[in-house]
């Protein structure tokens, strides 16, 4: 299986967009997006910065989906 990849907070919120979340608000450089579930999650948005691959993993384990999912939609979003 390959590695997580180092994202743009931008290029994160877009595939957690897809999968249901919304934007609520963004505090400073931070983005809060919930589902309707409720489950909150805090993207930070630095310019020229990507995120790093531990905490995309934590991301990705708070949407509540799995690396494989993950990367099918982060491939999916290339192409």
């Amino acid at each position: 299986m390959p590695k997580i990849p180092s994202l743009s907070g931008v290029k994160l919120i877009k595939i957690l967009e897809k999968v249901g979340f919304q934007r609520v608000r963004q505090k400073g450089s931070h983005v809060i997006l919930i589902n309707s579930f409720g489950v909150r999650i805090v993207v930070p948005i630095h310019p020229n910065r990507k995120l790093k691959q531990g905490l995309v993993r934590v991301i990705i384990k708070e949407a509540g989906l799995t690396r494989k999912e993950f990367l099918k939609l982060l491939k999916n979003r290339k192409a």
